[in-house]
C-alpha cells in the first residue's frame, strides 16, 4: 500500500469530513514552487496554499529567521511581555500600506479574525452597527465573517442564525452583465442611495467591507470607477471603507496591495495569507484615530502577533522588495493570461479570462453564447490536473472558475510545464465531450 493511501485511511478515521482537501495525497517536503508527496510524486504548486505562499515554500531567508527566533523565545504573549518584532512589523505595515496618514497596526491569527476585529473597531469608532459587504464576497468562516460571506454552500448552509446588522450589495461582474462597464458601475453605485432609503439609513452604517479583487468569488475585478465610487459614498456619509486584502495582498496582483491599482486609500485593511510564508498571523492596519477607538483589553488575543509570525513577515516583505517580486508577479500574470487567451479562442467551454498581476483565472461555461456555468467540467479539469502533477484549485459562486495562485518565485520552466499540463487536461475534457 502506498504511504498516501495508508495516511488517507488514518485521516478518514480520525479527522472529520468537514475540512476539504484538493490533492488527495500527503506532502513530504516542499521548496519554492514544488511539493513532493510521501510517495515521491512531485507537484507544481499552482494553488500556493490558497494564496499564502507568494514567496514560495520554505524560502531560505524565512527559514533562517525562524531558526534564529525560535532559539531566543517562542511566545511570551504580547499581552504579558512585549517584544520588538511585533513593533517592527507594525511599523513596516504602517509604512507600506496605502496612504500617507498616521496609521497603526495590530496582529491576530487568521484572516477571519482580522475581519472580525476590523468590524469591531469600525463599530467602536463610529458608534454605528450596520456593515455592508458584497455578493460573492468571502471574508471567512467564523460567525461574523461567515455572515459577511456570500456563498451558501459550502460556507453557510445550515450554520445559521447569522450575525445581525449585516447587509449585502451587488458587486460588478462585467462578464455576466448585459450592460457595459460604465452602465454597470453607475447602476450598482446608484443602488446604494436606494438601499439607504429602503433598508438602512447611512447614519447607522459603520463600514463597507470589500475585496479589491474577489477571491473565492471567482477573481472578479472591479473598475477604478467603481472602487472610487465606494470611497465617495463612504466620504459622503462618514462610513468607513475596509479593504479585505487577505488574498490580494503582498504582491499577488503585481503591486504590494491591490488597492494601489485603483488609487484609493481605505480607512482599514485586513491582511493575512502571504504575509508570513505560511505562518499563522494576520493584521488590521488603519488610520491611527480609528485604530485607537477600542480601549485597552477590548481587542487582542493570546496568540495574536506571535514572534515567529512577525519575524517571518518582516523577511517576506524584504524578499518582495529586494528580489523584484512585484515585477515578477506581472511577468507571471502576462504569461498566464496570454496562454489563457489562446485557450479561450481554442475551446468553446473557456468563457472568460481574468487576471491582475499573478492573480489569474479561467471561467468554464457550457458555451460562449449562453455563458451557462459548467461546474462539473471545471471540477473534472481540476481533478485531472491534480492527478497529473499540478496542484490547482477552483473558485466562483458557481464553482466554475479555475484559479492560479502560484508562488511568485516560480521559474519560467515550471510555469510553462504547469500550463502545459492544464492544456492537456482541457484537450482531454474537450475530447470526452466530443465523443
Amino acid at each position: 500500500m502506498k504511504k498516501s493511501e495508508e495516511l488517507l485511511k488514518r485521516k478518514e478515521l480520525n479527522v472529520p469530513r468537514g475540512p476539504f482537501n484538493t490533492v488527495l495525497n500527503f506532502v513530504d517536503h516542499a521548496s519554492g514552487s514544488t511539493m513532493v508527496d510521501v510517495d515521491g510524486n512531485e507537484y507544481i504548486d499552482f494553488a500556493g496554499a490558497i494564496g499564502t505562499l507568494n514567496v514560495g515554500h520554505c524560502p531560505p531567508r524565512v527559514v533562517e529567521a525562524l531558526k534564529n527566533q525560535v532559539e531566543k523565545y517562542i511566545h511570551p504573549c504580547f499581552h504579558v511581555m512585549m517584544y520588538e518584532p511585533y513593533v517592527q512589523l507594525a511599523e513596516k505595515l504602517n509604512e507600506i500600506t496605502p496612504g500617507d496618514h498616521h496609521k497603526k497596526t495590530f496582529f491576530l491569527n487568521s484572516g477571519a479574525e482580522a475581519v472580525e476585529n476590523a468590524v469591531k473597531i469600525a463599530r467602536k469608532f463610529t458608534g454605528r452597527k450596520a456593515i455592508i459587504s458584497f455578493e460573492r464576497g468571502f471574508h471567512g468562516r467564523t460567525l461574523l465573517a461567515m455572515s459577511l460571506t456570500s456563498k451558501v454552500k459550502p460556507y453557510k448552509f445550515e450554520f445559521g442564525p447569522f450575525a445581525p446588522e449585516t447587509y449585502k450589495m451587488p458587486y460588478p461582474y462585467y462578464y455576466r452583465e448585459d450592460r457595459n462597464v460604465e452602465e454597470t458601475d453607475r447602476a450598482i453605485l446608484k443602488k446604494f442611495e436606494d438601499f439607504f432609503l429602503g433598508e438602512v439609513p447611512p447614519e447607522e452604517i459603520a463600514a463597507i467591507i470589500f475585496e479589491p479583487v474577489q477571491g473565492e468569488g471567482g477573481f472578479v475585478i472591479p473598475s477604478t470607477t467603481f472602487v472610487k465610487g465606494l470611497r465617495e459614498i463612504c466620504d459622503k456619509y462618514n462610513i468607513l471603507l475596509i479593504a479585505d486584502e487577505i488574498q490580494t495582498g503582498f504582491g499577488r496582483t503585481g503591486k504590494m496591495f491591490a488597492m494601489e491599482h485603483f488609487d484609493v486609500v481605505p480607512d482599514l485593511m485586513t491582511l493575512s495569507k502571504s504575509i508570513a510564508a505560511g505562518l499563522p498571523i494576520s493584521a488590521v492596519t488603519g488610520r491611527a484615530e480609528i485604530m485607537d477607538a477600542p480601549a485597552p483589553g477590548e481587542i487582542g488575543g493570546t496568540y495574536g502577533g506571535s514572534p515567529l509570525g512577525c519575524v517571518a513577515a518582516l523577511e517576506v516583505i524584504s524578499m518582495i522588495e529586494e528580489e523584484g517580486l512585484l515585477t515578477r508577479a506581472n511577468q507571471i500574470g502576462e504569461r498566464i493570461t496570454n496562454t489563457f487567451s489562446k485557450w479561450r479562442d481554442q475551446y468553446e467551454f473557456v468563457g472568460d479570462v481574468r487576471g491582475i498581476g499573478a492573480m489569474c483565472a479561467l471561467e468554464i461555461v457550457k458555451d460562449k453564447v449562453t455563458k451557462t456555468p459548467d461546474p462539473d467540467r471545471a471540477k473534472k479539469i481540476i481533478a485531472l490536473c491534480n492527478q497529473n502533477g499540478v496542484a490547482i484549485m477552483g473558485a466562483g459562486l458557481y464553482s466554475n472558475v479555475i484559479r492560479i495562485l502560484s508562488p511568485l518565485v516560480i521559474s519560467d520552466e515550471q510555469l510553462l510545464k504547469g500550463l502545459n499540463v492544464i492544456e492537456k487536461q482541457l484537450t482531454k475534457v474537450s475530447e470526452m465531450v466530443s465523443s
